[in-house]
């Protein structure tokens, strides 16, 4: 008796899920690599909004970063600079464990866009150049692409148990939209 399609189906893709197939240490590798990128630009970002919110990490502090964003034009500072640091530092966490990590991209690439646009005419190259936060940028939006890999505690969620492509197209476009209201709504 011949297999129907879905068995056959459903047979390919036990065997490539499988310890013994030949993707398997692919699929790990992906998996660490995807750790080691949501740790990495986690942290960065965790550490850069406590820099905002409380001073540390040799940071500027609330009234400081209130008075940069003053200076750049925004009309609530204090607002944008408690929304920033909060947003840094809980997206930033999020993606290092890996929770909600759409939505976690989603908020840096909302941070990234407007840094972006304010360094915007700088140039490419650090210190006044937009090559750091471009870095960043494109990270947030691999990751909420790709998905947060294996180790993450997006798998502990009862609903969604799996990463679609479509959820993190819906996340880039919300961090997209809200990084172009901020900057028309709050930006002088």
């Amino acid at each position: 008796m011949p297999l129907s399609s879905s068995t056959s189906t459903s047979t390919h893709t036990a065997a490539l899920r499988g310890t013994n197939s030949p993707l398997a240490p692919a699929r790990y590798g992906a998996d660490i690599g995807l750790l080691l990128l949501r740790c990495a630009v986690g942290l960065t970002m965790a550490v850069h909004g406590s820099q905002k919110l409380f001073g540390w990490f040799n940071g500027a502090g609330l009234d400081s970063t209130a008075g940069f964003f003053a200076s750049d034009g925004y009309s609530v500072p204090k607002t944008m600079a408690t929304v920033a640091g909060l947003t840094e530092t809980l997206c930033g966490l999020g993606l290092v464990i890996g929770l909600l990590t759409p939505l976690a991209g989603a908020g840096i690439v909302g941070i990234m866009l407007n840094a972006i646009a304010m360094k915007w005419g700088n140039g490419f190259f650090n210190p006044s150049g937009i090559e750091y936060d471009l870095v960043l940028l494109t990270a947030a939006v691999s990751l909420a692409l790709a998905g947060p890999g294996r180790f993450a505690a997006d798998h502990l969620l009862p609903v969604p148990r799996s990463h679609r492509l479509s959820h993190g197209l819906a996340a880039v476009a919300l961090g997209a939209v809200s990084a172009a209201i901020v900057l028309v709504a709050l930006h002088d």
